[in-house]
């Protein structure tokens, strides 16, 4: 392209860019504003007196480093058992033939049809009759053995399809079993699958929301979507500057992740539809 043509692209890129980048940018400067300079109109693009004051506050009013950290390692817990899962039935189900394989896998599909409000309620009744309500649990179990392992199976198995089966015939040649074949074969070469399970399957479970508000009632058990309710006045109404702070705080794993496997997220999702 000549040096018109790219500037052009980038120009329009960037303003494509903005309805992404806006809510973010508004997010991080409102959280460094005073509740006064939050709603002067007009509204200002930069915090005319930035204060750290609802930063402060975030930690003031909860325990929200307690809280922090137990959404960090639930969510470390759940992709960790996800890729487990995934990893192992995704490769089942692309490089092992056996009757009925097929209608299993399509069963097993059928799990990302079934909303998470249609099972809440048997599950709680089964969480508290085992005498783990209130522990963090069901927010480890659930997600690593519900819907969102479903979705990283089926990814996993559309990324091992697209293996050729040379390599494992060349595996074998050199003594390898089946699991031989997965952990020191098939396992290395998805890289670009996991990186992108490992995302969505990170994300889903920093924003779970709907199961901590069933299953915990300890403030110093509760995640972060959770605890962002909680920052309201004396009259119930909301604390906008603080409540921004903590949801900018709140984002920062996300991004940081996103940005580190960004392209093996891009790669794993173009190439689970090579083959089926």
């Amino acid at each position: 392209m000549s040096h018109r043509v790219k500037v052009l692209v980038y120009g329009v890129l960037l303003v494509c860019c903005v309805p992404f980048v806006f809510p973010i940018w508004w997010m991080a400067t409102t959280s460094l504003k005073p509740v006064t300079e939050i709603f002067a109109f007009p509204p200002s693009l930069l915090p005319g007196s930035p204060t750290l004051d609802a930063y402060r506050q975030v930690f003031e009013l909860q325990p929200f480093g307690r809280q922090y950290v137990n959404s960090l390692y639930i969510a470390v817990l759940v992709t960790i058992l996800t890729l487990a899962v995934s990893a192992l039935a995704g490769y089942a189900f692309a490089r092992i033939r056996f009757r009925g394989a097929g209608v299993v896998f399509v069963i097993v599909l059928t799990g990302l049809l079934v909303p998470n409000e249609v099972t809440i309620i048997p599950l709680y009744r089964m969480f508290d009759a085992l005498g783990l309500v209130d522990t963090h649990w069901p927010l480890i179990l659930v997600p690593a053995l519900g819907a969102p392992s479903v979705l990283a199976t089926f990814i996993m198995r559309q990324f091992f399809i697209t293996l050729p089966g040379e390599l494992e015939e060349a595996g074998r040649v050199d003594g390898l079993g089946r699991f031989g074949l997965f952990w020191r074969v098939a396992l290395p070469l998805a890289r670009p699958a996991i990186g992108a399970v490992s995302i969505f399957t990170f994300l889903h479970s920093w924003n779970l929301y709907l199961e901590p508000i069933v299953f915990l009632s300890s403030k110093e058990k509760f995640t972060i979507p959770q605890a962002l309710t909680q920052y309201v006045d004396a009259y119930g109404g909301p604390m906008w500057n603080t409540q921004l702070a903590a949801a900018t705080l709140s984002a920062l794993p996300v991004l940081i992740i996103f940005v580190l496997a960004q392209r093996q997220f891009v790669e794993g999702l173009a190439q689970t539809g090579l083959k089926g």
